[in-house]
């Protein structure tokens, strides 16, 4: 099952009077997840390929200090979804240096990597190859900058970004793609705090937990995700209860048989763009086990023979409330009460657990958020849905310079869109059509 990356992107009014006018680049990348360094990294060899008068003059925008991509999840043991060939360039150019396998190479592990005899690394290596290619990457990349807004002003695209000292500097650009990432997703009324928390930033704050005086938690949550998410907080207090609340009757194994992983495929990406609506729509719900809600078989073997042994030894900790939903929730300084209801009105669960970790999934981030004076932006969505041409570019009318979604278009392009799987040749397609609908190397007027 392929794996999605989380940026946040956050809208900020900035007063103009005090933002000063930055160098004009060919193409600014907003966000910086693996899908705009592979974009990067794909500007860096097109240029080093081509005449100087050919190059591109790109720019990088990413709102984290550094490089990061899943940090909150780097779970002991956990391993990728995805083969290692799906890196961020193999599928485009597999000689390139920026390859997974050439990272091992200079990381000396490629023969122990070769020992393990997996296609899947495990997590924490992907990321350390991510942040290996974050670091060599030539192209631009300013760190700690957010880009709070995208407007339309004389006959250019110009992008506004702040830096971390909250200086804001307009950039004009030929070029916008979006790598903004995917956001977390809470039920309705549920409201973060201390003790209630996505699973994207475990890590970070299960260190920052009040205490621990019930020795309780609870998962939300039936996908792969929630099911590591449970096993990891069952090995890591050995003292704890560990209760996983799911609305189906018991975990469903991920498809990632040889077929049904060709939806995946970069020339899928051609059959499912041109597919009829309703076709998309069976595509997308006949394949969905390939990546949502669906959980390793070998992860979910491992669970059950954790809760059979408990209850063969007498020895209760890990509790799997099958076809159930959090009916009330609420959040005290020392704890937090949950209602759990069965979802055929057969009864309810009372909790007193420390810690609710939902693992409820993502949504893509909304392009309307960054899009503002002089884009006729509404004119390019239906409904809640960007309208996006093959290239990836969003079909806005009477604009100067094209707008890309580097993600987050799975109703027109298919699965891969928002994954790992597709991201080479995606940042090659976006490329290819930016540097064919400008002129190169924009400058300001005047």
């Amino acid at each position: 099952m392929p794996t999605t990356e989380v940026t946040e992107t956050r809208q900020i009014d900035v007063p103009e009077s005090h933002a000063v006018r930055g160098d004009a680049v060919d193409i600014i990348g907003i966000g910086f997840g693996p899908a705009n360094l592979s974009l990067a990294i794909a500007v860096e060899e097109r240029n080093a390929a081509v005449p100087p008068a050919e190059r591109v003059r790109a720019r990088f925008i990413e709102r984290q200090p550094r490089f990061g991509w899943h940090d909150g999840m780097l779970l002991p043991g956990a391993t990728m979804q995805v083969s290692f060939l799906k890196d961020l360039v193999s599928l485009r150019n597999p000689t390139s240096p920026y390859t997974f396998l050439n990272y091992l190479h200079e990381r000396g592990r490629l023969a122990d990597f070769i020992n393990l005899k997996t296609f899947f690394p495990m997590r924490r290596e992907f990321h350390d190859y991510l942040g290996w290619a974050a670091a060599r990457v030539d192209v631009p990349v300013s760190y700690g900058a957010t880009a709070t807004r995208v407007a339309h002003e004389d006959g250019r695209l110009v992008v506004s970004v702040r830096d971390r000292h909250g200086s804001v500097e307009e950039v004009p650009a030929g070029t916008i793609v979006l790598g903004t990432g995917i956001r977390p997703v809470l039920p309705e009324g549920v409201v973060v705090g201390r003790r209630v928390f996505h699973n994207h930033r475990l890590l970070a704050d299960l260190d920052q937990l009040p205490s621990r005086s019930r020795g309780r938690f609870l998962v939300v949550g039936a996908g792969q995700s929630a099911a590591e998410v449970t096993a990891f907080l069952h090995d890591t207090f050995p003292d704890a209860e560990v209760h996983a609340s799911i609305r189906r009757f018991g975990y469903v194994p991920s498809d990632d048989t040889p077929y049904a992983n060709r939806i995946f495929d970069p020339g899928s990406v051609d059959e499912y763009y041109t597919a009829p609506a309703e076709l998309k729509e069976r595509l997308l719900r006949v394949h969905s086990s390939t990546n949502y809600a669906a959980v390793d078989s070998e992860l979910i073997e491992d669970l059950y023979r954790r809760e059979y042994e408990e209850k063969l030894r007498g020895q209760r900790r890990l509790f799997v409330h099958r076809v159930t939903e959090i009916a009330e929730l609420y959040e005290g300084p020392e704890g937090v009460a949950v209602t759990l209801r069965d979802l055929g009105d057969r009864g309810t669960v009372p909790l007193e657990v420390d810690a609710v970790v939902f693992a409820t999934g993502f949504r893509a981030a909304d392009a309307r958020d960054l899009l503002g004076a002089g884009i006729e932006h509404e004119a390019a969505f239906d409904g809640d849905e960007p309208i996006v041409a093959r290239d990836y570019g969003l079909r806005i009318p009477n604009l100067e310079g094209r707008v890309f979604l580097n993600g987050g278009v799975e109703h027109s392009h298919g699965l891969s869109s928002s994954l790992l799987s597709n991201l080479s040749v995606r940042a090659a397609e976006i490329l290819g059509a930016a540097t064919r609908a400008q002129h190169l190397h924009t400058r300001p007027a005047g």
